[in-house]
């Protein structure tokens, strides 16, 4: 279906048919030609011909105001795939540095977030260290790469690990974390965190306070503790209040597993937008530069003359 953007340019199509009617109507094409004792039969077949010639500028007129008027037409729908915004919130106590495996538990946490923001593809990801407190080391974004290069730079192994990062505060890491996704207008909202340890800012009904924080922004907590240790009841609280999962892997191929577990949580969802109305200028210019073409032709013999 057709529409124009400035219709008003539509009202003056009267006169390119004032003009077409003008052509047809008018008494004229009718030549004496001084000839003695001539006989001249009446054709009926050029008067029409030529009559066509002149109603081409009308028709060419007609053709112009069209695309002046803007004609549009409706897109295709388009079909979008609705944002999850999700904050990896990873400790980097101490603790981490320990075996899981072949490799450290932080290690292998952080391999499994770099594969899973792959198969992710179209999710913003922000990535959080903590200890005694919190670093936004990448914010929301879906350039996965950027969560790649910062495996090495917080790995607990490394000699000049900061003293302040040695603690395990989960409350104080949540909260900041709620602080970064909150700014997010659009998309769900969700918060991964990875730890081994017992918060020690969680004690006395704070996970449900803190729960009660994360709820109102509609954020979703997800749990991933990996250690041997049972996960701490406090951060087992957060994760049920909002909605979220609890998950003990033992080893890195059930740790694997949690991740591929996880995605099925966080289904994709597809939103069908609204075609955006488009310049459909293509047809009249063919037919306008067609008629064009015609009429120069008919300029080369296509008129009358009365000579």
């Amino acid at each position: 279906m057709i529409g124009f953007a400035s219709p008003w340019w539509l009202t003056l199509q009267v006169i390119p048919l004032l003009l077409v009617f003008w052509v047809w109507t008018r008494r004229s094409g009718h030549i004496a030609l001084p000839l003695d004792h001539g006989d001249h039969q009446h054709t009926a077949f050029w008067p029409v011909v030529l009559k066509i010639a002149e109603s081409l500028p009308a028709v060419l007129l007609s053709v112009v105001l069209f695309i002046l008027a803007v004609p549009q037409q409706m897109g295709v729908p388009n079909e979008v795939r609705s944002v999850t915004n999700i904050q990896f919130c990873v400790d980097v106590s101490l603790s981490m540095n320990d075996d899981f495996g072949d490799k450290s538990r932080y290690e292998h946490a952080m391999s499994e977030i770099n594969k899973f923001v792959e198969y992710r593809t179209g999710d913003a990801f922000g990535l959080s260290f903590f200890g005694n407190v919190v670093i936004h080391w990448v914010p929301l974004t879906t350039d996965p790469s950027a969560l790649k290069c910062s495996t090495p730079f917080m790995n607990p192994k490394r000699p000049n690990h900061p003293r302040w990062l040695h603690g395990t505060k989960v409350g104080n890491a949540l909260l900041a974390c709620r602080d970064v996704l909150k700014s997010r207008a659009e998309g769900d909202r969700l918060i991964v965190l990875i730890s081994d340890g017992v918060s020690s800012d969680l004690q006395e009904g704070r996970a449900e306070e803190v729960a009660a924080l994360l709820r109102d922004e509609n954020i979703t907590v997800i749990d991933v503790h990996v250690a041997a240790e049972e996960v701490p009841p406090e951060i087992g609280t957060i994760a049920m209040l909002t909605g979220g999962e609890v998950f003990n892997p033992s080893d890195p191929e059930t740790l694997e597993r949690v991740f591929e577990r996880i995605d099925e949580l966080m289904k994709v969802e597809i939103e069908r937008t609204v075609g955006q109305p488009m310049d459909y200028f293509g047809p009249f210019c063919i037919a306008g530069l067609s008629l064009l073409g015609v009429y120069l032709v008919s300029l080369m013999g296509l008129r009358y003359t009365p000579w």
